[in-house]
């Protein structure tokens, strides 16, 4: 009979916010365009410490650190991970491009890809931006993206939710490029 005992915390041998800091991370930045909810913004700062992105990027109306409301979805994980803050997403987009990183938005366009088809290169840096519970990603941030992927849909929703978005693209690149 196997051992089915949840293990403890102390068990699961996670690293430090110090360790953390000075791990090497999967070659990935979060944009987050103009993101209202708190919790999400916490959600996708604990998914990206849970997965060892680089950094994420809060732009525009996206609530930042400290917060309480962040923080009780984020528990602690705003602390671990890298963020910035710039006031126009398209700013932080040019400077991703400057620095060499693939652009890909998770929005519906005319020309996205699915992302069950999408195979990212370990040969690339990748900022994934994902955008407004509403409105979704920006048109100017569209246009200045590479690339543009959406995630398969069965249902009569339109979209997931902004931190399920998160989950489901960092997972995906994460598996095909991980950082061993």
């Amino acid at each position: 009979m196997t051992d089915k005992r949840k293990l403890d915390n102390k068990e699961l041998n996670r690293k430090t916010v110090e360790e953390f800091k000075y791990t090497s991370k999967t070659p990935i930045i979060v944009v987050l365009d103009n993101i209202r909810s708190l919790n999400n913004i916490g959600s996708v700062f604990r998914t990206s410490d849970a997965l060892l992105v680089e950094k994420i990027l809060l732009c525009g109306i996206t609530g930042t650190p400290p917060n309480n409301d962040i923080h009780r979805t984020a528990l602690g994980a705003e602390d671990s991970v890298t963020w910035e803050y710039f006031e126009r997403t398209t700013d932080a987009i040019i400077k991703l491009k400057e620095d060499g990183y693939k652009v890909i938005s998770l929005e519906q366009t005319v020309s996205s890809i699915d992302l069950m088809k999408y195979q990212p290169s370990v040969e690339y840096k990748y900022a994934l931006v994902f955008g407004n519970e509403l409105r979704g990603v920006e048109q100017d941030v569209i246009d200045l993206s590479d690339e543009c992927i959406e995630i398969p849909q069965f249902g009569t929703k339109h979209s997931f939710n902004i931190a399920v978005s998160a989950g489901i693209v960092l997972w995906d690149f994460v598996t095909k490029i991980a950082v061993k």
